[in-house]
């Protein structure tokens, strides 16, 4: 076995290691924080003009009169048991139910916006890399200083006011018709279904009301996409590589789209997929101006109710999947540039 290979298996290992170090702190830190916030679970699911002896009947069922450390270690024991937590103000629904039920459409929504993003942000980047000091990347630049300042909730009522009030172009706050049975199958996931099925006009409507919710958040988040590239590919394009290159007449497109590009995508590889860990566990300010029924929109409802089962749940599958992603980017990385080494 190679030096190299050898070297890569254990940073893959070292990397496992550490995963769950990080998981068990991601729970600890969101299970304080909830017992930190102000507010009372009691109180929000019985109203304040509750009787005393009701409030303490539920707070015993919960557990919440026992003391910190106890819910703590009873918190984890049923995280070992893969027990997320069951809704308090649902009447028994599951975590695991909610997260079945919702988080199909936070996937359809970041996968759409990722789309959106990396296109929009690569291809301004690398054309203002391309063309520096020219009109070309000085609009570049304005593009991804405007995108990265504009509040993504403003952002987003600007465009449902012009391209869904006004112009009537496309629908507002549904995943698909209300009044229309939505594809059925094994994922959830309506453009997939619908493909899977071959229905083509479920797939176009699914499409159509994706569109207005993912080109904001992807607009939006593109902007970090161009200034990475934008600055690593300039850095790129002059080194001592890419002059030889271009010494020996290969063409400009062929060095940028070849040698270039390739190399300065290495660190933006880690922004891409941190980025889209987040929007899958944070896209809340996009679900929410949309009334979009996914799983981050679901998360700002339980907050609002003090569900805490429902939060730390969410809360622990959000970080889960950011320090999964993380993981795996940190492979990747690793796997591409042989530099990489902990």
């Amino acid at each position: 076995m190679s030096s190299r290979s050898t070297a890569l298996r254990y940073y893959v290992i070292s990397r496992l290691l550490l995963a769950p170090l990080m998981i068990l702190t991601i729970t600890t830190v969101v299970f304080l924080l909830l017992r930190a916030t102000p507010g009372d679970p009691v109180d929000a699911l019985l109203g304040p003009r509750a009787p005393a002896a009701a409030k303490d009947q539920l707070r015993t069922q919960l557990g919440l009169d026992q003391p910190l450390w106890v819910q703590y270690l009873t918190y984890l024991g049923n995280l070992l048991r893969l027990d997320l937590g069951t809704s308090l103000a649902t009447q028994g629904q599951t975590v695991w139910q909610i997260i079945q039920a919702h988080f199909p459409a936070t996937v359809e929504l970041t996968v759409c916006g990722m789309i959106v993003a990396t296109v929009v942000g690569v291809g301004i980047g690398a054309l203002a890399a391309a063309r520096p000091n020219s009109p070309i990347d000085a609009g570049g630049r304005l593009f991804g200083i405007v995108t990265y300042a504009i509040p993504m909730y403003w952002f987003g009522m600007i465009l449902q006011l012009i391209f869904a009030v006004q112009l009537r172009w496309f629908p507002i706050g549904t995943r698909y018709p209300l009044r229309a049975t939505p594809p059925q199958g094994p994922t959830g996931l309506y453009v997939v279904d619908s493909l899977l099925s071959l229905d083509l006009g479920a797939f176009a409507t699914t499409l159509y009301h994706l569109a207005l919710p993912s080109l904001t958040l992807g607009i939006l988040i593109s902007g970090v996409f161009e200034r990475m590239v934008r600055v690593n590919l300039k850095q790129t394009l002059a080194a001592d590589y890419v002059e030889a290159a271009r010494a020996r007449g290969i063409p400009e497109r062929r060095i940028v789209l070849v040698h270039a590009l390739r190399n300065a995508m290495i660190p933006v590889i880690t922004i891409l997929g941190l980025t889209f860990a987040a929007m899958l566990g944070g896209a809340v300010l996009t679900e929410v101006t949309f009334s979009w029924p996914g799983l981050a929109n679901r998360l700002y409802e339980a907050i609002s109710q003090r569900d805490y089962p429902v939060v730390q749940g969410l809360m622990v599958f959000f970080g889960l999947i950011v320090a999964l992603m993380s993981i795996l980017i940190d492979i990747l990385n690793a796997y591409i540039d042989p530099r990489i080494r902990y």
